[in-house]
């Protein structure tokens, strides 16, 4: 089954088309959020706070947001969602010095909350549509899509940003966001929403001892959440910032070393997702770790941090999609919500310890070319945790 046919499925086509034009809009205020940050000279913590305020929501509502995606029908969840993220966004306009950049992290947490609790709605609502080959897809499909928008969205953000300014990334943002918001009326999800008599105290304790259960479910948990170590936004920020601003504009490098990196995660799937497998995933974790490695080594010259970003970016998405498939397969349907948040909880975990190590580690003057090769390093960990986790469990 091709991407184009799994296309053709109605829920995944319009889905997709949300996801494409919301996703869009995030990255594109992205570059706005770190440029108006090293613009009103924030510090390296300051700006690694901000990168972990914009994964903090799924660390902290896990619990509440499965409840939330198991108890409310999935459109008119959606449709409070991203009415959250337009008035949020809408919100920046108003931060013009680093006085208020409380007031920057408190709209980023609650429109990072609202995209939180959307893509765990959707990631749950797919696999009690979609099975086999047509998930897989479906989960490539969506990891693409972020991908692309990922390298669209800093690129041409980055140069809104530069030439017509923050404001104006941020109205552009509001709209796309609208524009999703429309698309979400014309969904249609004909399915039966599951009846939970037990109070929300019951859920939360049953979807905690059943995850506490399975065991095999846990470490698949835990190589999803590998995948944080290659949350980069405070890292590339610093680079543009220390290293190659006397080269080019900020706003310009943090898109371009952005874009470059979303590309290798956009084309990647179409290669490895073919051969990827519970057999060999050890071999990509080995990949990924090295590639990252290997920027280490070159973010000396922009330009060979740029090929270096595209081959760092090659092994992202699938390592993400097919980490995401085994835990969807081995959960059981009526806990697919909470056990969705649980992983989402974890992985947002790992994006915000990595970009906290990235801004102290930078701050207590450890090189960057340094703290990129521990990113990688620990990899090499996950490679090995693999191959003893295929042994006992495979």
């Amino acid at each position: 089954m091709t991407y184009r046919e799994t296309l053709k499925h109605p829920i995944v086509a319009r889905l997709s088309a949300i996801q494409l034009i919301s996703y869009f809009g995030t990255w594109f205020s992205q570059v706005a959020i770190f440029s108006m940050l090293v613009f009103f000279d924030a510090d390296e913590v300051t700006i690694a706070l901000t990168a972990a305020m914009a994964m903090l929501p799924a660390v902290i509502l896990a619990p509440i947001i499965g409840i939330i995606i198991d108890r409310i029908d999935f459109k008119k969840l959606m449709l409070v969602l991203l009415c959250t993220e337009i008035f949020a966004t809408i919100g920046f306009i108003f931060i013009d010095s680093l006085a208020y950049v409380w007031v920057l992290m408190l709209l980023i947490f609650l429109r990072s909350a609202a995209a939180s609790v959307l893509f765990s709605a959707e990631m749950a609502l797919f696999p009690k549509l979609l099975k086999g080959k047509m998930l897989k897809n479906t989960n490539e499909i969506h990891s693409i899509i972020w991908s692309f928008t990922y390298a669209a969205g800093m690129a041409v953000g980055g140069i809104i940003t530069y030439y017509i300014g923050f404001d104006a990334a941020f109205m552009m943002d509001a709209l796309l966001y609208a524009t999703a918001l429309l698309l979400l009326l014309g969904l249609q999800v004909n399915l039966e929403q599951a009846i939970h008599v037990g109070s929300n105290w019951q859920m939360l304790k049953e979807g905690f001892f059943y995850l506490k259960s399975q065991r095999k479910l846990l470490h698949l948990i835990f190589f999803h959440a590998a995948i944080g170590l290659t949350s980069f936004d405070a890292l590339i920020t610093l680079l543009a910032d220390f290293r190659y601003k006397e080269l080019i504009a900020v706003p310009l490098a943090i898109g371009l070393m952005n874009a470059t990196r979303a590309l290798g995660l956009m084309i990647g799937p179409f290669f490895i997702g073919k051969v990827i497998s519970r057999e060999n995933l050890h071999w990509f974790f080995l990949l990924q770790g090295a590639s990252i490695i290997l920027w280490s080594q070159l973010e000396y010259s922009f330009y060979l941090a740029l090929f270096s970003l595209f081959v760092t970016g090659f092994f992202i998405t699938t390592l993400w999609s097919y980490t995401y498939l085994l835990i969807q397969e081995e959960t059981e349907q009526k806990y697919m919500g909470r056990v969705i948040s649980y992983n989402d909880m974890f992985f947002m975990l790992s994006n915000v310890t990595t970009a906290l190590f990235i801004g102290y580690a930078s701050k207590w003057n450890l090189s960057l070319e340094s703290i990129t090769a521990v990113l990688g390093t620990g990899f090499i960990f996950f490679t090995l945790y693999y191959v003893w986790f295929k042994k006992r469990y495979l």
